[in-house]
């Protein structure tokens, strides 16, 4: 089976490129820069998802379709909009055509659970309109979709905007720990390789049409795991910043229930403090993570 992976040089799609092709998929990875992490086995198409004739080419001769193409830093969409709306809306729309036009056996879309949530700003509204389009292209054109809802994650590979990264970040770089968000924020954290995991099985038939919610199955107090954090690492500074912060949640959205939903917590990776400490070990060594 032939699997393109729109967005498969970045931080999340670049782990489900390479959970596919140790599943035994050949996979095409389509982005704007080629990935720092493609295997022999996988082949790199250097596109843009806002040019058709692109997207076309290669999709050409694929059987599934994986999106991670996005704009998904919520402060960043909130200053660029139509930005926003031209990638997450227009871009996702552009694989729709191509999948109607080649028979693409299905549609998997990389989603947010801030699509059910009052939060989120300009990101939620794309991400929710790109679902309602995905939703009305399989009642008009039979185009077979699952769409991830992704929660909170965290792992190697992660850049500047990632949550996790910037207090690692700050640790290291600092010898501070601070947390962009409010003292009372939680999140169900999950490491990029258990939902790039998932991601890999998700082709079976009982997945079709069906909305999947990734996030980890444990509740983290966030003042509480940076105190951890802080003993573990012996930096005595914490820092909350943004305590008001705009558009983004303190409790997860996930108590609005998806109208076809499925919730996924099968986990490998279980032990948050240690995998975060380990994550900061490297970059203090100077790592690649």
């Amino acid at each position: 089976m032939k699997i393109l992976v729109v967005g498969g040089s970045g931080f999340v799609g670049s782990h489900v490129a390479d959970a596919l092709s140790n599943s035994g998929y050949s996979v095409t990875i389509f982005d704007n820069k080629k990935s720092k992490w493609l295997k022999k086995n996988q082949k790199m198409f250097v596109g843009n998802i806002n040019n058709k004739s692109q997207v076309f080419r290669a999709l050409r001769q694929k059987d599934y379709v994986f999106n991670f193409a996005a704009i998904s830093d919520i402060d960043y969409a909130a200053k660029n909009p139509l930005q926003t709306i031209q990638v997450n809306i227009a871009g996702t729309v552009n694989i729709l055509e191509g999948c109607k036009k080649y028979k693409i056996k299905r549609f998997v879309q990389a989603s947010s659970i801030y699509v059910n949530s009052v939060e989120g700003g300009y990101y939620k509204c794309s991400k929710k309109a790109a679902e309602d389009y995905i939703e009305e292209f399989e009642k008009r054109n039979h185009i077979n979709y699952t769409i991830l809802r992704f929660g909170s994650l965290y792992g190697p590979r992660a850049d500047k905007n990632n949550g996790i990264y910037k207090i690692i970040s700050s640790a290291v770089s600092k010898k501070k720990i601070t947390y962009y968000g409010s003292n009372r924020a939680t999140r169900n954290y999950i490491h990029v390789e258990d939902a790039a995991y998932v991601c890999a099985r998700i082709l079976k038939k009982n997945f079709i049409n069906k909305h999947i919610i990734l996030m980890g199955p444990k509740k983290i107090q966030l003042k509480e795991f940076l105190k951890q954090l802080s003993k573990k690492l012996r930096i005595k500074k914490v820092l909350f910043l943004n305590k008001k912060q705009t558009g983004h949640y303190i409790n997860a959205p996930d108590t609005f229930k998806p109208r076809v939903g499925i919730r996924y917590n099968k986990i490998k990776h279980k032990n948050f403090l240690n995998e975060v400490i380990y994550l900061t070990n490297q970059l203090r060594k100077n790592k690649k993570i």
